[in-house]
């Protein structure tokens, strides 16, 4: 609409008085050379206002989670001058996107100054000079000519709309080409009803990255896990214990080698085989918006008897049972109703109820108290006996009746042995982890 509305007004101009489109051309030149300086900068603009708006919303939004620690702690002032700096950032931005817009209304206002002025004055020298005879043509195109500065405002502006609005599709296009996991099923590859059968976990010259691009992580781990063998995972910050559970249910992919689990690679299974065949009790308890049967069994796949004998496993039966609802208590979104310690549990009792061959705990106990600890681990070792059982150990006394420890350092195994063996050391890594945790070796 914008270009028929420009077009017409200067094809009427330029047919009432030709001698118009001599002022045509250096005009279109100015409008052009303003066009290749705004919409660049406009759509740059736009691309820092993006980046500037988003740290406002989460700041924001972490405020308000966090906002009784930071009462607590006394630092209101802090997270409302930081929150201000951030607006102040975005205020910047998008001044700067109106004054590029003003910029160029001067412009596009002294075009449609000119084209007024020169259509006026085309008009009346044509008639003097006897060009034009009808001074209604002539008024007709000065007409037109009023409303031009209007059209081109308009046009300029639905063009810098394109071309900034992009933006928002360059960066659902980045998020579109990001590599995807790899597929959920493999047509035509079954795996075995009872897979894993055993549970015998075997890493062979094994070695993963977060990305590509990234350092290893993991570096050419070679390990026989045998099966219900309990194995404890040990090491410094950064050692590399959590991403060798990542690597087992392949959020992250293997660089070189490959993890073998009773025969079969799980690099030559879809991901729904691996992960529903493996169980894990995270280190941050995971529980969803919803009753808490629909957490213990999202799929329906187990009856009442079987999830209160879970449950009175992982000591929740009188809890559960102390609730209004019984097992249709409503939990909230994060498990947010219930304490730290009770989502650990709950974790425990869905573990408890799907018994699956391998069983692996990222610092489980991290989050409960003492006590609780070892009620968990005792548990597990009475009820996962025939499992393999693979912990990334917080507390190192959990782990000192484990058959082998395998201790970690920046992703390579510097030592795999018995507890005893280790400790008897005095110069392992082990043992020098226990004497820093305080830990009497008798335990």
């Amino acid at each position: 609409m914008c270009i028929v509305a420009i077009s017409s007004t200067i094809l009427m101009i330029s047919i009432t008085n030709s001698i118009f489109i001599a002022v045509v051309i250096p005009l279109a030149g100015i409008y052009i050379y303003s066009l290749r300086y705004y919409v660049p900068t406009s759509r740059q603009l736009k691309r820092l206002e993006s980046t500037h708006r988003s740290p406002i919303y989460s700041h924001f939004g972490e405020t308000i989670q966090g906002a009784s620690t930071i009462r607590a702690f006394g630092k209101t002032d802090d997270f409302i001058n930081m929150f201000h700096k951030q607006v102040d950032a975005f205020v910047r931005i998008r001044y700067m996107s109106i004054l590029a817009n003003r910029w160029l209304t001067v412009r596009l206002e002294f075009i449609g100054s000119f084209v007024v002025l020169f259509a006026a004055l085309f008009g009346v020298l044509s008639h003097e000079w006897g060009w034009v005879s009808s001074a209604g043509l002539i008024g007709l195109s000065v007409s037109y000519a009023l409303n031009i500065t209007n059209s081109l405002n308009m046009f300029t502006r639905q063009l810098g709309d394109l071309e900034t609005n992009i933006v928002a599709v360059e960066r659902i296009k980045e998020y579109a080409d990001i590599p995807s996991e790899a597929p959920w099923h493999i047509p035509g590859v079954a795996i075995p009803k009872d897979w894993p059968k055993y549970g015998r976990v075997k890493l062979e010259t094994y070695a993963t990255r977060y990305r590509s691009g990234l350092e290893l992580v993991i570096k050419n781990i070679s390990v026989v896990i045998q099966p219900s063998e309990r194995v404890g995972i040990v090491g410094r910050t950064g050692a590399g214990k959590s991403s060798l559970t990542l690597a087992l249910f392949r959020i992250i992919e293997a660089a070189e080698g490959k993890i073998v689990i009773d025969g079969l690679e799980i690099d030559q299974i879809g991901l729904h085989d691996l992960r529903s065949n493996l169980t894990i009790i995270p280190q941050d308890p995971v529980l969803f918006s919803g009753t808490l049967r629909f957490n213990m069994d999202p799929f329906h796949r187990y009856k009442d008897d079987e999830i209160w004998l879970a449950l009175e496993l992982a000591h929740l039966k009188e809890f559960t049972r102390s609730l209004p609802n019984g097992l249709n208590h409503v939990i909230s979104e994060g498990g947010d109703n219930i304490s730290v310690g009770q989502r650990q549990l709950v974790c425990l009792a869905r573990a408890l109820l799907r018994r699956s061959r391998i069983l692996i705990l990222d610092e489980a106990t991290a989050a409960v108290d003492v006590a609780t600890d070892s009620l968990i681990q005792e548990t597990i070792r009475q009820e996962f006996q025939t499992s393999t059982v693979i912990t990334i150990a917080h507390r190192l006394n959990t782990i000192l009746d484990y058959e082998r420890i395998m201790v970690l350092d920046q992703g390579e195994i510097k030592e795999f042995d018995t507890p005893q063996n280790l400790l008897s050391d005095q110069n392992s890594i082990f043992s020098k982890m226990v004497q820093d945790s305080k830990i009497h070796k008798s335990h």
